[in-house]
C-alpha cells in the first residue's frame, strides 16, 4: 500500500494540475530564462513569461529619480507606452501606497502591482486578464511574480545600463554619477524600523551623501555634508563616506569612528576641505539612540506625530577641522514606539519655496506631522516633501539637500508591504 501511494505522489508531482503547473511555469521560466539575459532583455522576457498565466497588455514601468513618474521600459509588444504620473493615476497610487489595484474596461481587469525589493519601491507592473480568469488566487500568484521581477530588476540594473537609462530623465553630472554609486537602497524596513531617505537634487547632486547598515539588531547611520559644491565636494564626501564605512566594519564605536573620519579627512584635505557629519546608532529592541555631531545640525524628533523638538547637543569640528580642547560629545536619547527621526543637512531647511520662503526647521516639523497625521509611510513622507520643495518652476534648492527619516517601534514595516484592494 505504501508504494502505491507513492507512485501516486510521485505521479501527481510529476503531472501537478494545469493552473499549478502554469504558476511554477510562470516563476521558475522567469528565473531560467533571467540567466543569461542581458538588462535590455528584461522586460521582454518579464512580458513574455507572464503569458504562462493569460497575462496579456504587459507594462514594466520604473519609477524615475524625481519620484514623479514612471517610465516604462521597451517591449516590442508594448510599443508607444508612455510615462505615467505618480500623481492621479492608478498606477501612481499602486505605486505610492504599495497597495495592488485592478480597473476594468470592456471584459477585461487590469492588475497594478508595486514592484518591491524588499520594501524599496522600485515601481509597478501592469497585466490583464480576462475578466472571469482573475480570481483572488490569481492576484496572489501575480504579487510574487512582480515581487520576481522587482528582484531582476535590481539585481539586472548591476550588470548594464537599460535600467539607469529608462529611470533617467535628464542627463546627471559627473559628481551625481559618484554620490548615487555609493549610497545604499533609499528604502529598508524590518522589524521595529522602517526607514527612507532623499538625496536632491538628484540630478545635479554634489556634495552630501548618506550611509546606513543594520547589523544583528542595531541601526548604524550617517549624513555628510562636504564643504562646496561639485565633483571636488563629492570627492570629499565619498572619502569620509568610506572611512565611515571600514570604522564601523572594523567594530569601532561611534567616538572611535569620528576620530577615525576626522583625522583621515585632515590628513587628505589638509587646509582645503572638510565635512559636516552626523552619525548614529540606534538598538531596534530598547530604541536607545546615540549620536555624534561634527559641525551638522542636530536630529529633529517627532514623537506621535504631532510634537516635534529639536535634540540638541553641542557639536565636535567638523571632519578635518581642528580646534585646540574640542572634542566629540556622545548624546543620547530613549525613543518611544512610534517616534519619528530626522537626519539632515542644512540645504534642507534652507530650501525656498515658490513665494521665496525659507523652508526652516519649523516648516519641516509641521511638514512631517501633517503627514504622520495622515498615516503616510517614511518613503512616501520623503517624496511628499520632495514635491513640496522642488514641485514648482519657482522653488530652489540653494545647496544641496539630504534626508534620512526613520520611524522605530511602530507598525510601518507591515504597511510598507503589498496591500491587496481586490
Amino acid at each position: 500500500m505504501h508504494n502505491e501511494v507513492s507512485s501516486d505522489t510521485d505521479a501527481d508531482a510529476q503531472h501537478p494540475p494545469a493552473g499549478v503547473a502554469a504558476e511554477l511555469d510562470l516563476l521558475s521560466g522567469l528565473l531560467r530564462r533571467s540567466h543569461l539575459s542581458a538588462p535590455s532583455e528584461l522586460a521582454e522576457i518579464v512580458a513574455d513569461q507572464a503569458g504562462a498565466i493569460g497575462a496579456g497588455d504587459i507594462g514594466l514601468y520604473l519609477i524615475d529619480y524625481d519620484q514623479r513618474h514612471l517610465v516604462p521600459m521597451p517591449i516590442r509588444s508594448a510599443e508607444g507606452l508612455a510615462p505615467l504620473s505618480v500623481a492621479g493615476t492608478v498606477a501612481g497610487r499602486a505605486f505610492s501606497s504599495t497597495t495592488i489595484l485592478r480597473t476594468q474596461s470592456e471584459g477585461l481587469q487590469r492588475l497594478w502591482l508595486p514592484l518591491l525589493d524588499g520594501t524599496e519601491r522600485v515601481g509597478v507592473l501592469g497585466m490583464s486578464f480576462h475578466e472571469a480568469a482573475l480570481s483572488d488566487h490569481l492576484v496572489a500568484v501575480c504579487e510574487r511574480y512582480a515581487h520576481l521581477v522587482a528582484v531582476l530588476v535590481v539585481t539586472k540594473a548591476e550588470y548594464g545600463d537599460a535600467v539607469e537609462l529608462t529611470r533617467r530623465r535628464q542627463p546627471m553630472t559627473i559628481a551625481s554619477e559618484l554620490i548615487w554609486e555609493l549610497v545604499p537602497p533609499l528604502v529598508f524596513a524590518t522589524d521595529g524600523l522602517a526607514l527612507a531617505a532623499m538625496l536632491e537634487p538628484c540630478y545635479d547632486n554634489g556634495g552630501d551623501t548618506l550611509d546606513y547598515a543594520v547589523n544583528d539588531r542595531t541601526l548604524h547611520v550617517g549624513v555628510f555634508d562636504a564643504m562646496g559644491h561639485g565633483l571636488a565636494a563629492a570627492g570629499v564626501a565619498a572619502f569620509a563616506l568610506s572611512a565611515y564605512r571600514c570604522s564601523r566594519r572594523g567594530g569601532s564605536d561611534l567616538l572611535a569612528t569620528y576620530a577615525t573620519m576626522h583625522e583621515a579627512v585632515g590628513k587628505q584635505f589638509p587646509e582645503s576641505r572638510f565635512v559636516t557629519a552626523l552619525i548614529a546608532e540606534l538598538d531596534l529592541d530598547t530604541g536607545l539612540l546615540s549620536w555624534i555631531s561634527a559641525g551638522h545640525p542636530p536630529p529633529l524628533l517627532i514623537r506621535g506625530g504631532r510634537r516635534a523638538r529639536v535634540l540638541q547637543l553641542d557639536p565636535a569640528p567638523p571632519l578635518g577641522v581642528d580646534f585646540a580642547g574640542a572634542g566629540p560629545t556622545l548624546a543620547r536619547e530613549s525613543l518611544e514606539p512610534g517616534d519619528l527621526l530626522l537626519l539632515y543637512t542644512d540645504g534642507l531647511t534652507e530650501a525656498r519655496d515658490s513665494e521665496g520662503e525659507m523652508f526652516t526647521i519649523e516648516r519641516l516639523s509641521e511638514f512631517i506631522e501633517r503627514e504622520a497625521a495622515a498615516s503616510q509611510t517614511t518613503p512616501e513622507t520623503l517624496r511628499r516633501l520632495r514635491q513640496a520643495l522642488l514641485g514648482r518652476e519657482e522653488a530652489e534648492l540653494r545647496d544641496d539637500a539630504t534626508a534620512v527619516l526613520l520611524e522605530w517601534g511602530g507598525d510601518q514595516p507591515q504597511a510598507l508591504m503589498p496591500q491587496f484592494v481586490l
